[in-house]
């Protein structure tokens, strides 16, 4: 019995010594999605500001399929000792979940949030064709016209679905939803006016609306983007309280220890502190959050139980 006790009093020293020198070896970052969308350029503009701060080397892998599922769930199953981090976002920690009918992982459960990145903003716009310039002139429309009014979006479950979702809920407005399978090919779309509207996060859409080939109506963020000064928030315009943006933030296997956690945030917020860093993300059309780490775990379990609800009444269901 002794022994035993000994056995069990060493290995906790053990463990709380690897804790104190933790990071002792290169930390990975999984990004769950394909090389150079807006999640890996996320991993990809942080890392060597974060690696500088942790004093170690952080390795950003793909690991990618089954919309961001496949990676999420190979990190929730991963060891707990701070060295495989998940870059996640709403697709994979709050708004996906919220729609996705099978799942094998519990978003709330089975990780830690470490810290949040940036947010981007969901920008409404209006195809060329589209007669209409301003939300008011959108909102007229939509009225004149209940459910014929068509509005695009990246796909059904989507945020940018769920975007709309929130929007007819809130500004009692009846619209026709055109799922996409991607952005990419719903722009295409809404340039060539076969769709008249469409919600979409500014960092697609930003181009062609300083290009002037889309009409930019509203942002989904609580304060204006910096990158469209012009453009008002649908709060501005009426629909009170209404915010859409997603979110990018880093996230650990549950079980990581409070030591581990606080070294890794430390270390975010100071790579987040980067002018270069900032000025990459500033040019995206993305804000930088910054929110302590429970701030942050509040933050995530209230958009995801916000996208539940979306997605429960409006009866949105992924396989």
């Amino acid at each position: 019995m002794v022994r035993r006790w000994i056995l069990v009093l060493a290995t906790a020293a053990a463990a709380g010594a690897g804790a104190q020198d933790f990071p002792s070896r290169p930390v990975r970052i999984v990004v769950p999605w394909p090389p150079s969308g807006n999640v890996d350029i996320t991993a990809r503009t942080v890392a060597p500001a974060f690696s500088e701060a942790l004093g170690q080397q952080v390795i950003v892998e793909n690991l990618s399929g089954a919309g961001g599922r496949i990676g999420t769930a190979a990190v929730a199953k991963a060891s707990a000792d701070g060295y495989t981090l998940l870059l996640g976002s709403s697709g994979t920690i709050t708004s996906g979940p919220a729609v996705f009918k099978s799942i094998s992982y519990d978003p709330l459960k089975d990780f830690v949030a470490i810290g949040p990145i940036q947010s981007v903003p969901i920008v409404l716009t209006a195809a060329p064709k589209t007669p209409v310039s301003s939300y008011k002139e959108f909102v007229a429309l939509a009225n004149a016209k209940p459910g014929q009014v068509s509005i695009a979006s990246a796909g059904s479950g989507s945020s940018n679905h769920l975007a709309i979702e929130l929007l007819m809920r809130q500004a009692n407005l009846k619209l026709l939803h055109i799922p996409y399978k991607g952005s990419g090919p719903a722009i295409i779309d809404l340039l060539g006016s076969q769709v008249e509207s469409m919600m979409d996060q500014l960092t697609a859409s930003l181009e062609h609306i300083r290009s002037g080939r889309l009409k930019a109506l509203a942002v989904s963020s609580k304060t204006r983007s910096a990158l469209l000064p012009n453009v008002p928030t649908l709060d501005e315009l009426g629909v009170k309280g209404y915010e859409a943006s997603t979110f990018t933030g880093l996230f650990a296997p549950s079980g990581v220890t409070g030591t581990a956690a606080d070294k890794l945030y430390a270390a975010l917020r100071r790579a987040l502190s980067s002018e270069t860093v900032r000025e990459r993300y500033r040019s995206m059309g993305v804000d930088i959050l910054d929110m302590s780490r429970a701030e942050f775990t509040a933050y995530v379990r209230a958009d995801f139980e916000k996208w539940r609800t979306i997605a429960r009444e409006g009866n949105i269901v992924v396989e």
